[in-house]
C-alpha cells in the first residue's frame, strides 16, 4: 500500500459537510479521520474505483463499518477528492423490532440524499433455514440482489459496501481453512450481470479505526438481530484468531493486507496460474 502523494488537507479547516459539524476538535479525532480518509482515498487510487460523473448506491445497514463509509464518502466528496455522486440505500428486511424511524431520521437531518427500500427477507431466511444454522449467506444474496435492483433503478454504476481490512482477512482464512483456495473479498468486482461494479473503499480501513470513528461520530447504531445472535460462526473463530495474531506480533495485519497486493503465482501450486509444465533450462550458448 503506497502513501498518496498529495496528502489529505486538515481536517481542522472551516466548513464541513453538515455531518460534521459537531464532532470532536481533538487531535486524536483529528488524526483518526484523516487516516479513514487517506486509507479511503487509496483504495480507490489503488483499485480505479472512481470515474467522474457516475453515480454510486452507498449500502447503510446502521451498522459502525456502513456509516463510516458513508461518512468517510460524503468527506471525500466534500472536500473534491471523490468526483462521483452518491446516494444512500438502507434495505429494511422486515426484521421484528427493526427501529424504522432511525436511519430516515439521521439521514434527513444531515441532508444526505437516500432511498429506504423495504422487502421482507426475513421472512424468507428463517423459512428456509432451521434455526440452528447461520443465517448470512442466504441473507446476504437476497440483499445484494435487492441492492443491484435498486442500483439499476437509480442509475447508479456500482454498489459501494462498508467491507474493511478484518473483512477480508476473515474471508482469507475462512476460504483457507474451510473452502481449500486461496481468496478473499476483492475491492472491486464486477456483479454476475455485468451491469454493476461492487466497490470496497474501506479495503485498507482497520475495523478497530471504524469502531472509534463510530464512538466519536455518534452514530445512532442499530444492531443485527438476525445473525449476530447466533454463536459459533466460523468467522468468530477467524476474527478471534487474527485478534490474537496482532496482540502477539502487532502490525501483522497490515502485512497481511499487503500480501494480498503482492502475489508470486510461481511460488504457489496452481498450475492454472503458472506453466510448471513449460519450465525449461536456458540453454547455454
Amino acid at each position: 500500500m503506497n502513501v498518496m502523494p498529495e496528502a489529505i488537507e486538515d481536517v481542522s479547516q472551516s466548513g464541513c459537510h453538515p455531518l460534521f459539524l459537531d464532532v470532536p476538535s481533538t487531535v486524536e479525532f483529528n488524526k483518526l479521520r484523516k487516516r479513514l480518509l487517506r486509507n479511503a482515498r487509496q483504495a480507490i487510487e489503488d483499485f480505479a474505483m472512481a470515474r467522474a460523473g457516475e453515480r454510486w448506491l452507498v449500502a447503510l445497514s446502521g451498522g459502525k463499518d456502513s456509516y463510516g463509509l458513508l461518512a468517510v464518502l460524503l468527506d471525500l466528496k466534500w472536500r473534491g477528492l471523490l468526483p462521483v455522486d452518491l446516494l444512500a440505500c438502507n434495505l429494511d428486511q422486515g426484521q421484528p423490532n427493526f427501529p424504522k424511524h432511525v436511519l430516515p431520521d439521521f439521514l434527513n437531518r444531515n441532508g444526505i440524499a437516500h432511498r429506504i427500500e423495504y422487502r421482507d427477507t426475513y421472512s424468507v431466511v428463517t423459512e428456509k433455514i432451521p434455526h440452528s444454522q447461520t443465517y448470512c449467506s442466504l441473507c446476504s444474496r437476497l440483499r445484494r440482489g435487492h441492492l443491484y435492483r435498486v442500483a439499476r433503478e437509480e442509475g447508479c454504476s456500482a454498489l459501494v459496501l462498508g467491507h474493511h481490512r478484518e473483512d477480508i482477512l476473515e474471508t482469507f482464512f475462512m476460504n483457507l481453512f474451510h473452502g481449500g483456495r486461496l481468496a478473499a473479498m476483492p475491492a472491486k468486482l464486477l456483479n454476475d450481470e455485468g451491469d454493476v461494479m461492487v466497490l470496497r473503499p474501506l479495503s485498507y480501513c482497520a475495523e478497530a479505526d471504524l469502531a472509534k470513528f463510530a464512538d466519536h461520530m455518534r452514530f445512532p447504531i442499530i444492531p443485527c438481530d438476525l445473525c449476530g445472535s447466533q454463536e459459533g460462526l466460523q468467522r468468530n473463530a477467524m476474527k478471534s484468531m487474527l485478534e490474537d495474531i496482532e496482540q502477539r506480533m502487532p502490525g501483522r495485519k497490515d502485512t497481511m493486507i499487503r500480501a494480498m497486493t503482492n502475489v508470486r503465482p510461481s511460488h504457489l501450486l496452481d498450475r492454472n496460474l503458472f506453466d510448471f509444465a513449460g519450465l525449461a533450462f536456458v540453454q547455454s550458448s
